[in-house]
């Protein structure tokens, strides 16, 4: 009975782990912050409605012994860093060009209510567009946050107003 209820703890908890961070998919670095294992991740996300953009996104993981000391099992602070670059043409044909933009990733950082997005937002009169990194959390909002910009052309701010 004993192996059961420790096996079926170990399983929820490796479950718990798992929906507090990356899928490991687009990770390019990673290195220990502190002496007890907690890592900085580091992803590389290319922007699914403009391929000629990828974003890296920086991004707090706990460690098992930092969980374990602070007692708060299943979540990863709200931080993270955003930084993109053009890495291609661009064509903003069919893109949402509107004040609150589009969200083009969405990460847990807890079992239930923490989230880290990115929110891609096009600004024609500027000729820029901007990428917000913010955290969403029920209690204490949207507080963290991080922007990038990338200038665009005459042509290509041209290109999306008609």
């Amino acid at each position: 009975m004993k192996k059961t209820a420790r096996a079926a703890a170990a399983a929820f908890l490796a479950l718990a782990l798992a929906a507090c961070g990356g899928d490991g998919e687009g990770q390019v670095g990673e290195f220990s912050n502190d002496l007890l294992g907690n890592e900085i991740m580091i992803e590389a996300l290319p922007d699914p409605g403009l391929p000629g953009v990828v974003c890296h996104i920086a991004y707090f993981d706990r460690s098992f012994l930092d969980r374990m000391r602070q007692g708060n099992w299943f979540e990863n602070p709200s931080n993270s860093a955003v930084s993109c670059q053009r890495i291609g043409a661009i064509n903003l044909a069919g893109l949402d060009t509107s004040r609150s933009g589009e969200e083009i990733f969405n990460q847990r950082q807890s079992l239930f209510f923490k989230n880290v997005a990115i929110r891609r937002i096009v600004d024609l009169e500027n000729r820029s567009i901007l990428y917000v990194s913010h955290s969403r959390e029920l209690v204490e909002g949207s507080a963290k946050l991080d922007i990038s910009t990338i200038a665009l052309s005459a042509e290509e701010a041209a290109g999306a107003r008609n």
